[in-house]
């Protein structure tokens, strides 16, 4: 495929890239990034972003220290943002093999912010989870859960959890949980966050944040999950003002 010398200088930089990545199979290393940089005429700033493209798709996977590496297809995590489930939950649906990679599970005394917003005394004991998500053995997600640890003990976590927290919540019987606040935007991966998903600092992630209810009205656990964006799509159902319900 002939690369378009009439585009623009960075969508011809792209364009190269894309038939650079076409051309070499799934798994090779691609060129160090001075090495791409001076064969393709680019500042290593400029091909940074424009590789973040092909990251994005899912196409390509860049390892802190180790390289660029082709990938090879994957299928996209396809979800309603109308309807709460989890990512097990969403590639069951499609025949992805999703599992859990590294999980931290740390112990902290409420502070007085946490303690207003769980409707707990200052110094009650809560539990963060941490945890990677990879699919086809890929990371693709990074998720944190903050639970009072009256909600979620270690005895549930270190018994077969598989990581997701909502669908542990959702089997047990003495919870009912009624709704999920949730926001979503764009953000730089942080080094902590680039270091666990085998990306590069900076790179872009969605983020969703997330409040979950109970019956009460009680907020039992926040969400914040980092997705990878080539293998997660969003989308809203939203009704047409006026129309009947």
């Amino acid at each position: 495929m002939a690369v378009n010398e009439t585009l623009h200088p960075f969508q011809r930089l792209q364009q190269e890239l894309a038939i650079l990545i076409s051309e070499t199979p799934a798994g090779e290393r691609l060129l160090s990034e001075p090495e791409l940089a001076n064969q393709l005429g680019v500042s290593r700033a400029t091909l940074r972003e424009a590789m973040r493209t092909f990251e994005g798709q899912g196409l390509i996977r860049r390892r802190q220290g180790v390289g660029t590496f082709v990938v090879g297809h994957s299928q996209v995590l396809d979800s309603g943002l109308e309807v709460l489930e989890s990512i097990e939950t969403m590639a069951g649906r499609i025949g992805l093999d999703v599992s859990m990679g590294a999980l931290r599970i740390q112990q902290f005394a409420a502070e007085k912010a946490h303690a207003e917003l769980f409707q707990l005394p200052v110094g009650a004991e809560m539990v963060t989870v941490s945890r990677v998500i990879l699919a086809e053995f890929r990371p693709v997600a990074f998720l944190v859960d903050e639970l009072p640890a009256e909600v979620l003990t270690n005895k549930e976590l270190q018994n077969g959890f598989t990581g997701s927290v909502l669908d542990l919540l959702l089997s047990r019987d003495d919870l009912q949980l009624t709704a999920s606040v949730a926001a979503i935007q764009a953000v730089a991966a942080s080094s902590e966050i680039a270091r666990a998903m085998q990306i590069q600092r900076g790179d872009v992630l969605l983020m969703m944040s997330s409040k979950l209810y109970d019956a009460g009205e009680r907020v039992i656990d926040i969400s914040t999950s980092y997705f990878l964006p080539g293998y997660f799509r969003f989308h809203v159902v939203r009704r047409v003002e006026g129309t009947k319900s």
